[in-house]
């Protein structure tokens, strides 16, 4: 276990935000995190859970714990000819697993290359890119009650997972410390190809395999999306908003080229990134805030922007596309104060 006080929050937020925290706790196992929870009960206190800082904006010094379960761990619970469950623990980097899970053949994953963060989190976000969630292979997820300090394991189909969504993000949010995620994955991979040029991306490649389907992801990925280890940035600021077919149809009479995608409950989704670049923002900076030049969705820190600093200018966008479309953008990064 680590513990420090008044510490840098720099290097551990992708945005590569200046922030400090009153207290700072790093767990190396799961017995430290209840130790130290007992010992330091909570109270009032303010926390929060950090995972690879890759979805969260710090518009300001954090003044309570930071509580950092840095475990690691890969660990096959059972196999057979079909498949393979893997238990995997909330500190590993999730495209360093992806990347195992492909070399290993164990298909489920590949679709999620390159997406930023630490497994535990994938969960919390429920993170998704070119037709995959990662609801679509989480059995279960091992947990730790903050306040009570029992150990829980909660079946995929109690994790409430929704589009970017969790129960962890809002009926339970503050309320647990992920420590693991169990996987199923398949040893009889279906590739899912149809999204976004990824197709034509893996014939260039040579043809369907898991490996070219993780490479043609990375490499349209790296194509429209900044390095966060060259630009700070935490990927997709806003989610994609999903509307009733009624408000659909009357956007669609003044903008019939509006990208949309059919749901299963026959609303609607938008290019949050389409709004955004229609309304002008596409490229535009204040100060060193800015709009990717390659992707709407993506605000940068091209510099030396503080967290409020990006905040705001997240607000004028959102201010922008309602006023101009009706729709008002959620954030997909948790902003914390």
């Amino acid at each position: 276990m680590e513990i420090k006080t008044q510490y840098s929050l720099k290097a551990l937020n992708t945005f590569r935000v200046e922030a400090s925290a009153q207290q700072y706790v790093c767990f190396r196992t799961t017995g430290e995190i209840g130790s130290f929870l007992a010992s330091h009960p909570l109270g009032d206190r303010q926390f929060l859970v950090l995972g690879g800082g890759s979805n969260l904006l710090f518009i300001t010094d954090f003044q309570g714990v930071i509580l950092h379960p840095c475990l690691k761990g890969i660990t096959v619970l059972a196999e057979s000819a079909d498949g393979i469950r893997v238990k995997v623990m909330a500190g590993e980097s999730w495209d360093d697993f992806v990347a195992h899970a492909v070399d290993k053949g164990w298909a489920g994953v590949e679709n999620l290359s390159l997406i930023p963060g630490h497994v535990g989190a994938s969960a919390v976000q429920n993170i998704g890119a070119y037709g995959r969630e990662v609801k679509d292979v989480i059995e279960s997820v091992e947990a730790i009650h903050i306040r009570d300090l029992k150990k829980e394991t909660i079946p995929a189909a109690r994790c409430g997972f929704g589009y970017r969504d969790s129960h962890f993000k809002k009926e339970w949010k503050d309320q647990y410390i992920i420590t693991a995620v169990t996987f199923v994955l398949s040893k009889k991979p279906a590739y899912t190809t149809h999204y976004a040029g990824v197709r034509q991306e893996i014939e260039k490649l040579g043809g369907p395999s898991l490996f070219n389907l993780r490479q043609a992801v990375i490499n349209i990925r790296r194509r429209k999306l900044p390095d966060p280890s060259e630009i700070g940035n935490a990927g997709s600021f806003f989610k994609n908003p999903v509307i009733d077919a009624a408000v659909f149809a009357r956007l669609n009479q003044t903008y019939p080229e509006l990208p949309h995608y059919i749901q299963t409950d026959d609303r609607i989704k938008l290019a949050a990134g389409w709004l955004i670049e229609r309304c002008g923002w596409k490229g535009k900076s204040v100060g060193d805030a800015a709009v990717y030049p390659k992707q709407a969705l993506v605000i940068v820190n091209s510099g030396q922007a503080t967290g409020r600093e990006i905040y705001n200018f997240s607000e004028e966008i959102r201010k922008t596309v309602q006023e101009k479309f009706g729709i008002e953008l959620e954030r997909e990064v948790r902003v914390v104060e």
